[in-house]
């Protein structure tokens, strides 16, 4: 059990988590002379993105880990820093909400959570430098433009066993579905329309992937096959970490993820949520957009703050 330090200090806002939307949110708070507290765990996904080209003001693109470094060091000019942890357990006293880390105790008017999504597994051989290289891809909304004309694998998913597939024809005419269970996901009328597109469908169960020499995806199935790809799309869907919320009665929809209304906030007041863990769209610029929108209306609902006068 984590021992619990007390602590006078009530921060005016706790962000839980280090991505794109949190330290975004922590950049507004600051400039808005708030007194808030950032922890991370260091597990943003936006670290594993190779190059993404569709964030505003990057015309060559832009590292993942380079964006985080820039937000960080944004974040730093207003006297705002990260506390690398990771927050347990979160719960309501009276006025404010109490969180429990590795460092102690953290008291706080709100919270924002900005803790991302966890990505469903499977048996893909060198998966951190395949994603590295762009040789297993996780977002076809942020990337198909960048496999153009490439030979495209697509895996069936239990929410959407053929949409992805038909997203990525757009992008090139030589596109592959693989089924991943027995029972097949794929329903007759959904099969005619992947024969319609021209996408290919392998029926035979995929059991892993493995990397070739020159870092392309070997997708093996049940039925012995090997079939050769430039890029993978596993698609295997994701879970939001959302369990704090949850513990204090907020409610999530599929995946998941955290209804909020048009401020961020979850059906607990006081309790925020932006990125991925919130219900939407899974992109980057979006989580810049709802962290500048909660951390506006965090600002306003929260006691005033006036300035003194110079001295």
């Amino acid at each position: 059990m984590i021992p619990y330090t007390p602590s006078p200090i009530i921060h005016d806002t706790l962000i839980i988590g280090g991505g794109p939307g949190g330290l975004t949110a922590a950049i507004y708070l600051r400039r808005f002379r708030r007194n808030i507290i950032l922890v991370d765990k260091g597990n943003s996904r936006l670290g594993w993105i190779p190059v993404t080209h569709n964030y505003p003001g990057f015309p060559d693109g832009v590292h993942g880990q380079e964006l985080l470094d820039k937000l960080r060091d944004q974040l730093k000019r207003y006297e705002g820093e990260v506390i690398e942890g990771e927050v347990t357990r979160l719960v309501r006293e009276d006025d404010c909400f109490v969180a429990a880390y590795e460092g102690g105790e953290i008291r706080a008017r709100t919270v924002l959570l900005a803790t991302g999504i966890a990505d469903t597994g499977m048996p893909i051989e060198k998966f951190l430098e395949a994603v590295a290289c762009g040789a297993v891809r996780l977002c076809p909304v942020c990337d198909g433009f960048d496999v153009l004309d490439q030979k495209i694998a697509v895996v069936t998913s239990d929410t959407n066993p053929v949409g992805h597939a038909l997203f990525m024809r757009t992008f090139s005419a030589d596109v592959t579905l693989f089924e991943r269970t027995r029972t097949a996901l794929v329903e007759p009328a959904d099969r005619e329309r992947l024969t319609s597109a021209g996408i290919r469908y392998v029926t035979s169960p995929l059991q892993g992937v493995t990397m070739s020499e020159r870092m392309t995806p070997v997708m093996h199935t049940e039925d012995g096959e090997s079939w050769h790809s430039d890029v993978l799309y596993p698609m295997l869907g994701e879970t939001a970490r959302s369990d704090l919320a949850v513990a204090l009665g907020a409610r999530a929809a599929a995946c998941m993820e955290l209804e909020v209304d048009d401020h961020q906030q979850t059906t607990v007041e006081g309790l925020y949520a932006i990125g991925d863990v919130a219900k939407g769209l899974n992109q980057i610029s979006v989580a810049a957009g709802q962290a500048a929108v909660a951390a506006t209306r965090i600002h306003n609902v929260l006691p005033h703050h006036f300035r003194d006068r110079p001295a």
